[in-house]
């Protein structure tokens, strides 16, 4: 082989491995979530639900709800949330055009993801799989490192700034045990809300779907693009249309939600 041809094909050699190089950068810079997800022998056991033959999941009927937040009222009670803080909040948002107008209401809470990016992040494997499925906090090994936050695309996670740890909805499990609701599901007055073991054909959530279904309603779920795999779903046109003000990566629930000097252009 000539000199030229060698140094023709070294320079080409080099080239597609320079490529390469830009190509993987490129690939981590357009997936910047997965960029903060631990090596997957870190959080592959945490990701494994008990195996209890249980799988809560969650059903909205945003049909039903008339923002009157008492679910959140009812969790901050339950589990001692600071004001200005939120494990679950009522978004709302005003469609039509006068005088054909309403106001949409959309309850929302993590998702208990079943491909959960927060557990996958987690640089302290304090997130982990509960039972039925529920995605909890071990505050005995939580650091507040917020990576969780970071990588949650529903924005439902936040620091709590007293004990500098991760606080998120965990299905009440410790009303669970005593074989009670959640507190926001047992408190909604219009019965828009339903928990329950999506296993069981005659827990109140599956047979709140299954009506749904009956009724031929479309049953919807929230960013399902980003393929986490959410045991929330939805009935009635609110989710789609309010999606927009829900949180995302990165974010948590607003503490100004609820200033008055927000209500304007609302």
């Amino acid at each position: 082989m000539d000199k030229n041809r060698r140094q023709f094909i070294g320079a080409v050699a080099a080239g597609l491995g320079t490529a390469s190089a830009i190509s993987a950068d490129e690939s981590k810079q357009a997936d910047p979530i997965s960029s903060k997800f631990q090596p997957k022998e870190r959080w592959e056991d945490r990701m494994q639900a008990p195996n209890d033959g249980k799988k809560y999941g969650w059903f909205i009927d945003t049909r039903r709800c008339f923002g009157c937040h008492g679910c959140e009222v009812a969790c901050k009670a339950e589990n001692d949330v600071p004001l200005g803080h939120f494990i679950r909040q009522t978004f709302y948002k005003d469609v039509g055009e006068y005088p054909k107008v309403a106001r949409m209401f959309l309850p929302m809470a993590c998702q208990h993801c079943e491909d959960a990016p927060c557990i996958k992040a987690c640089p302290c494997g304090a997130l982990h799989k509960e039972a039925g499925g529920t995605v909890a906090i071990d505050y005995n090994t939580c650091c507040g490192h917020a990576t969780c936050v970071e990588v949650c695309p529903y924005g439902a996670i936040y620091i709590d700034p007293v004990a500098k740890q991760a606080v998120k909805c965990h299905n009440c499990y410790h009303r669970l045990e005593s074989e009670m609701e959640p507190a926001c599901a047992a408190t909604c007055p219009s019965e828009a809300i339903y928990f329950g073991d999506l296993n069981d054909p005659n827990s109140k959530v599956s047979k709140a779907m299954a009506d749904a279904k009956a009724q031929d309603l479309e049953v919807t779920q929230l960013r399902a693009e980003k393929e986490t795999k959410p045991r929330m779903w939805f009935a009635g046109p609110a989710a789609p249309e309010v999606e927009d003000r829900i949180p995302a990566e990165g974010e948590s629930y607003s503490t100004e939600t609820y200033n008055i000097h927000t209500w304007k252009g609302t």
